[in-house]
């Protein structure tokens, strides 16, 4: 019976690899190309950094709401198609040129639709993902990496074609990726969590008082702020010190490369410190990155080093992240446990990221941007070292 049911998880699992291959495979080129497009199409940095804030701005609200929405009604996968197709459908006004109203508005509409898409696909398949209740790290990393393996894909096929023919069809690659994503939606199995309709409301508050939780989404907030210069401002800073578009997607596709090395084998890696501990070096690491980036980018060895370090910076803070979100968030708290770690982590931060790097790198240039992001990098480093000691208190103590 044991190994029938988990064959039966290793089936569902397949289609939610699936959509996430399609999903990161649509971010893939997406949110490395389209500061470059907006550039091409005549638009400043400070604009461009407004535009492009858009995506943070709808992690507000849009993850929170779907999650809530999805624990209320059980209907996680319903509502993961209709977000698909609904951003697919948005997509196609790229294609108009109406002015900067109008392309700030298609954003938003597929931004809203698309932020949740991930929080919701993990609540989905929590259960699938966890081994005698408890998050299993290697099943996990199975799943996830396939969003790599997407992403890898079309970072690096998307920065040849650009190269070679201009940055006109970013909007037919839009809809052609989100088209993918909302097949592999479709293919989801029919999964519905059971509602009872007289059951008592699980409160998240009582989480959120918890001191661990709160230094726990505190280092999140800064570690994430600190990447933003990554997302938001890498590729601009690439092109401005003359790398081509071919070598900036070999650039992305590193550090890409890295990460599905990471998911690859993290049950192996994982056991060796405990959640917190990992998610203090994660922390580390990114100062190093950061002021790597800030201080050497021209020079090729050492810009290939800081990428290899989003193995840690990105994919080992992002599965800790994931497991302790699991530990606190069980059960029915668990679509807004994830939407929780995307507004907390990816909206705020992405909108002061964007516009703070805006402003900084208009006045003082794209390194300024870099250099900042690894100061508010050792501030997250302090936060997870506090998470760290709150769960250690022993430990810390004898120290």
């Amino acid at each position: 019976m044991a190994d029938s049911d988990t064959a039966a998880r290793r089936r569902h699992l397949i289609p939610f690899a699936a959509l996430s291959a399609s999903y990161f495979a649509h971010i893939g080129f997406f949110n490395p190309y389209l500061p470059l497009w907006l550039k091409d199409q005549g638009l400043g940095i400070f604009v461009i950094s407004l535009l492009t804030s858009i995506q943070a701005a709808t992690r507000f609200f849009a993850p929170y709401a779907w999650g809530a929405l999805s624990d209320h009604t059980g209907e996680r996968v319903k509502l993961l198609r209709l977000g698909a197709t609904v951003a697919m459908l948005a997509s196609l006004g790229l294609w108009f040129d109406f002015g900067l109203w109008w392309l700030a508005a298609v954003l938003l509409v597929m931004f809203t639709h698309t932020s949740a898409m991930m929080p919701m696909s993990e609540a989905a398949m929590a259960h699938l993902v966890s081994s005698g209740g408890a998050f299993d790290a290697r099943r996990y990393g199975r799943v996830r990496l396939w969003g790599s393996m997407g992403f890898l894909v079309t970072v690096l096929l998307a920065g040849l074609w650009f190269e070679q023919f201009g940055m006109a069809h970013f909007p037919a690659w839009t809809v052609l990726t989100l088209l993918a994503v909302v097949i592999s939606a479709w293919r989801l199995p029919d999964l519905k969590e059971e509602v009872h309709a007289h059951a008592v409301k699980v409160a998240v508050w009582p989480v959120l008082r918890q001191r661990s939780v709160q230094w726990l989404f505190a280092s999140l907030f800064f570690h994430v702020l600190s990447h933003m210069g990554i997302y938001v401002f890498f590729s601009l800073y690439l092109d401005s010190l003359g790398y081509s578009k071919t070598m900036i997607g070999l650039l992305w596709a590193v550090s890409v490369l890295v990460e599905i090395g990471w998911f690859f084998t993290q049950s192996r890696w994982l056991p060796l410190l405990s959640l917190t501990g990992w998610l203090v070096l994660c922390g580390a690491a990114t100062a190093l990155r950061m002021g790597l980036t800030a201080t050497s980018a021209a020079v090729l060895p050492v810009l290939l080093l800081a990428q290899m370090l989003h193995a840690l910076t990105f994919a080992a803070h992002h599965s800790v992240c994931i497991a302790l979100l699991s530990h606190h968030f069980p059960g029915r708290l668990r679509g807004r446990g994830q939407a929780l770690y995307t507004v907390v982590g990816y909206g705020l931060p992405g909108v002061l990221g964007g516009l703070a790097g805006g402003a900084l790198s208009t006045k003082y240039g794209l390194a300024s941007v870099f250099i900042a992001t690894c100061a508010t990098s050792l501030i997250a480093t302090a936060c997870a070292f506090r998470v760290w000691r709150l769960q250690h208190p022993a430990t810390s103590a004898r120290g």
